[in-house]
């Protein structure tokens, strides 16, 4: 029983990851933002994201979009990453019109804006090569708007919001 277990929740960690990454491509393109520096780093992402779900550190997946000239905050989007304790209702899904009419009503964002995306994790997270310590720039003057849950799969979810100036 414990390998059926694990192997659901492989392909919980597999199926999350990928819609992660591919709700992060969504928002990129449909913010009118190149998204050639995500599908360039796909696999290093992939690894990272699977590593840390696997383990259970990963705590939320960032972008941040910023003005290159500033360096100052232009927007972001969150994923917080939600490990039931149940392995749910062994449905699997990603809400991707929830995210397209969020990022419609954010906006699109300056045709110089550049971005990067940032996981945090728990203490004592395995470490991934390539994969280190970064902060955040400033929320300040932001507001977050919750989405809720917009990718699921027997209980390993992703939870999403985004910031915009206040």
């Amino acid at each position: 029983m414990t390998s059926v277990i694990v192997n659901t929740y492989t392909h919980s960690v597999v199926y999350v990851a990928d819609n992660i990454l591919k709700s992060m491509k969504d928002i990129i393109r449909l913010s009118g933002l190149d998204p050639t520096n995500l599908v360039d780093g796909w696999q290093s992402k992939m690894t990272a994201l699977q590593t840390w779900l696997q383990s259970r550190h990963l705590e939320t997946v960032v972008l941040e979009i910023f003005d290159p000239k500033s360096d100052q905050l232009i927007g972001r989007w969150d994923i917080d990453v939600i490990y039931s304790a149940a392995g749910g209702d062994g449905g699997f899904w990603t809400d991707t019109e929830q995210i397209k009419y969020a990022v419609r009503k954010a906006g699109v964002v300056p045709g110089e804006a550049k971005y990067r995306l940032l996981l945090c994790n728990k203490p004592g997270r395995p470490d991934v090569d390539g994969w280190g310590p970064a902060s955040y720039r400033s929320t300040e003057g932001f507001i977050r708007h919750s989405l809720g849950s917009t990718i699921e799969h027997n209980g390993l979810s992703g939870s999403s919001a985004y910031w915009r100036k206040s």
